[in-house]
């Protein structure tokens, strides 16, 4: 399948500190209403979004349809349960 991509402009985020808040944001193939785009600004001073101003950009991106297979249990790894972080330290 496909899905947009929706992505922050690197000159806005560098020069204003406006991105995209759920970067990168996902517009599936089906989807067929105006797309909208989730801003935050991450600078000191306000920002105002002039008309026809570009504020993020869109990636086509193919994606492999997967079939998932329950199962009771899964193979320990060395990993095991770790979440967030728990690949390493700096």
């Amino acid at each position: 399948g496909t899905e947009l991509q929706v992505r922050p402009r690197s000159g806005l985020a560098f020069k204003h500190g406006i991105t995209v808040l759920n970067a990168p944001g996902t517009i599936d193939a089906d989807y067929r209403g105006e797309i909208g785009v989730l801003l935050i600004n991450h600078g000191a001073q306000p920002f105002t979004i002039e008309n026809g101003e570009r504020i993020a950009q869109l990636v086509l991106a193919k994606y492999e349809r997967i079939v998932w297979s329950e199962t009771e249990n899964l193979p320990e790894s060395q990993r095991g349960t770790g979440g967030f972080g728990s690949t390493g330290t700096h």
